[in-house]
């Protein structure tokens, strides 16, 4: 068994602030069910198809912020639970009313929730892409309204998110069939 690193001490310089997580690239079963999911449904828009093995998708015309490739997955199945692998990857509305926007097409696609999360912080909505990859739909809220301890520290929680009140961002409100995530996810 390979030994692991030490924890770090404190006493390393942190990393920039400017550093970010870029675009996340996953292996698919099925590429066109993949773009149905992503683009269909999301509303995500294809920038670059690499014939039947790849395709690069974006949001506002940038270069790509998903990759789906079937170059070692090609009819493949999920890992089994249990596993080690993508928790879930995250995407980000800008808005409160662009998230409420993204539960409509999901509800109107009859994708289920896993869970749906008010974490203090964000907004987040869990659920499952068609090769069962964890997607998160949140948007952040201001920095200035997130909970903080009497000492000033970041104090997020994970409480269950009112989806009735995320859907009047969007005038709407739920299908009648449309069942509530029965789950509360930690972020």
């Amino acid at each position: 068994m390979p030994e692991q690193a030490n924890p770090p001490s404190g006493t390393e310089r942190p990393v920039d602030p400017g550093v970010r997580i870029g675009h996340v690239h996953l292996k698919v079963a099925d590429l066109d069910r993949a773009l149905g999911f992503y683009c269909g449904v999301l509303g995500f828009e294809l920038t670059q198809r690499y014939g039947h093995g790849a395709a690069f998708i974006a949001a506002g015309g940038y270069h790509h912020h998903i990759g789906l490739n079937t170059w070692e997955s090609l009819g493949g199945s999920p890992p089994p639970p249990g596993t080690t692998g993508l928790y879930h990857h995250a995407i980000v509305y800008p808005t409160r009313a662009t998230l409420a926007d993204a539960l409509c097409r999901v509800m109107r696609a009859g994708i289920p929730l896993d869970g749906a999360s008010d974490h203090g912080v964000s907004e987040a909505l869990y659920l499952r892409d068609p090769d069962q990859n964890g997607v998160e739909l949140y948007w952040d809220r201001p920095p200035e309204t997130w909970p903080r301890s009497s000492g000033g520290e970041l104090a997020m929680f994970t409480r269950r998110l009112d989806l009735d009140d995320l859907l009047k961002e969007a005038g709407e409100s739920p299908r009648p069939e449309f069942q509530e995530p029965g789950e509360v996810h930690d972020p």
